[in-house]
């Protein structure tokens, strides 16, 4: 739908090459660092930035990006300041596309008409909430597309071929398939049903297909990115950052550096 996802694809194709799209939570574990974090990205590797929307009931996220999401909070991160930091990242990068990653009750509170005309004007290209199913594509689906923000399905291990067609119905930008059932965080080690799934929803799709959940390690997006075309890194990167923390909290270490060396290692692998 958006012009930065649709040419990133399309030049990772002509390079015969698989996206990395790396996650973070905004406002983790302060604006300002979560920002440079984010500006690190790219620069490391990143062809796609997934940014977490703090929300205080994750239902989908495990414990590592519940304790990010909680950590944003108590650091008095805001949807608008998670808009915020999007419209600052912009002033120097036009090119990384962003896709907000949540759920629907913060961007119902902000209300759906004022939050899409904020987000576009700070430059966001994607949505991917994860509680609003395709039923209820008249709350904020089909006003994202209209606004020219694409809309991110999401695809499991228990999306049949029937829910997939509908699942897919007004997707635009990528299709995440989810590789294992549960939260995140967990550890992925059955690549060939991932495979299968991911050829399964090439079938019924133009799409491109990123995988996420349980990959950690550069060997593991290796793996992923035989049949994907992109391979989605969360629960390692926050836990990076959260590495360098104290137990409360505070920054001990560098985070951007981290997270920057653990980015460039899993974009030598793909």
């Amino acid at each position: 739908m958006t012009a930065r996802i649709d040419q990133k694809f399309a030049a990772l194709r002509d390079e015969s090459r698989t996206a990395l799209i790396t996650y973070i939570m905004a406002g983790d574990p302060d604006y300002a660092t979560a920002l440079e974090i984010m500006k690190i990205l790219p620069q490391a590797g990143a062809d796609v930035i997934e940014l977490g929307m703090p929300f205080s009931d994750p239902m989908a996220d495990g414990p590592a990006i519940q304790a990010a999401g909680l950590r944003a909070l108590e650091g008095g991160q805001t949807l608008q300041k998670t808009i915020s930091m999007v419209y600052e990242f912009r002033k120097n990068d036009d090119a990384t596309p962003v896709v907000l990653m949540g759920y629907y009750n913060p961007i119902c509170v902000y209300g759906v008409e004022r939050f899409l005309q904020d987000a576009r004007v700070a430059g966001i290209d994607g949505l991917l909430v994860v509680d609003l199913p395709p039923e209820m594509d008249q709350e904020l689906c089909i006003p994202a597309l209209q606004a020219g923000i694409s809309f991110i399905r999401l695809a499991t291990p228990t999306t049949d071929d029937r829910r997939l067609s509908t699942v897919l119905q007004n997707a635009s930008g990528f299709v995440y398939y989810v590789s294992m059932t549960g939260i995140t965080g967990q550890v992925l080690t059955d690549f060939s049903d991932v495979a299968m799934s991911v050829r399964r929803i090439k079938a019924h799709t133009a799409l491109p297909v990123a995988v996420g959940f349980g990959i950690k390690t550069g060997a593991q997006a290796a793996k992923a990115s035989e049949t994907a075309d992109g391979v989605v890194v969360g629960t390692a990167i926050v836990n990076a950052i959260a590495s360098t923390l104290d137990s409360k909290g505070q920054i001990k270490g560098n985070p951007v550096k981290v997270v920057g060396d653990l980015v460039r290692d899993l974009y030598s692998n793909l």
